[in-house]
């Protein structure tokens, strides 16, 4: 395993981060894993040097902070031995004050997610999407004094406009408080579009890119066919998937077809590749990756030691087409 900086922050961590959406004890999703079905998974992640996961305050009702918590303070002597991020925004309850980026939202939720994770603190409390309902100074206060008390070390965004990452970023800088020092988006082989403004203002503001849905909720991963075969329960029972990829299925097979044939001439997995571009990119310090059996894990871990070509990227990238922005709500 290889370890980064995140960004321009104190924060190191593993070029692999482990996505622990894949983990809940009252599963909303057929693929979701319990804890005792998880355990394997994430201790073959942290024998593998994995210090790096990511979950959120809205993953299975709450019960995956729980699990994320109990499965790593097992998992390591010390709680300073990984780094761990969770994320607000999404409705964690039936009132109005359950969700969003308030003040008061976001005061509550912090505590709820320490008590869940089981920790005095997060290494990086994360703003799951943008809240145009609430003044961004209001947002970035609150988590400033999040900061402040020691309840998190450090702040990151996920999926918005670069413009509204910028906007954030401003108002935290003119008030003298934390800014975020990391962007979780919404990258891939056949989802670029990051690459227009998220991470070059990424790179010139030194903050560090942990992309989410790296191999594309599994189609770079070999889980859906071009005639429309579904070949894995998260394939058949994903709406979100179906949604984000089907409407471009003639180009996102063109790039899943040269990956075939790239990860063959390699002779190694199609993921591994996809994740070694993804590595590869500029600005980018650790895809966010989901796993659900053991060799997830170690397709993941393989890939920060492979390495391609020039011509490799290049073959990669050429059959990418233009897609319409998505992920940011």
């Amino acid at each position: 395993m290889e370890y980064a900086p995140l960004g321009s922050s104190e924060l190191t961590v593993s070029r692999i981060c482990l996505g622990m959406m894949s983990f809940g004890d009252t599963p909303a999703r057929e693929w979701q894993l319990r804890e005792d079905a998880a355990e394997p998974i994430v201790r073959r992640a942290v024998e593998a040097g994995v210090t790096f996961f990511d979950t959120a305050d809205s993953y299975a009702g709450g019960t995956g902070e729980e699990i994320t918590g109990r499965l790593l303070s097992g998992l390591f002597p010390r709680r300073e031995d990984y780094v761990l991020a969770t994320k607000v925004y999404f409705p964690t309850g039936p009132g109005p004050d359950d969700r969003g980026l308030s003040r008061t939202h976001i005061m509550a939720a912090i505590d709820d997610s320490l008590r869940r994770l089981g920790t005095d603190y997060v290494d990086l409390y994360q703003i799951h999407r943008y809240d145009p309902d609430v003044p961004v100074e209001e947002t970035m206060a609150a988590l400033d004094d999040v900061v402040r008390a020691g309840k998190a070390r450090c702040i990151g965004a996920s999926s918005m406009y670069a413009w509204q990452f910028a906007k954030a970023q401003y108002a935290a800088r003119a008030a003298g408080g934390a800014g975020f020092v990391s962007m979780q988006g919404h990258y891939n082989l056949v989802y670029r579009e990051e690459e227009r403004e998220m991470l070059p203002q990424c790179v010139d503001q030194g903050v560090g890119v942990i992309p989410y849905s790296p191999l594309a909720r599994g189609l770079l991963a070999g889980n859906r066919t071009r005639s429309g075969g579904r070949q894995t329960v998260r394939a058949a029972s994903d709406p979100l998937g179906e949604a984000r990829f089907d409407a471009h299925a003639e180009a996102d097979f063109d790039v899943v077809d040269v990956l075939r044939e790239v990860a063959a001439e390699h002779d190694v997995p199609p993921a591994r590749v996809a994740l070694s571009w993804l590595l590869g990119r500029p600005g980018v310090t650790a895809p966010v990756v989901g796993a659900t059996k053991p060799h997830h894990v170690d397709d993941a871990v393989a890939a920060v030691d492979l390495r391609l070509t020039p011509q490799d990227d290049d073959r990669l990238a050429a059959p990418y087409r233009p897609h319409p922005v998505i992920g940011h709500s």
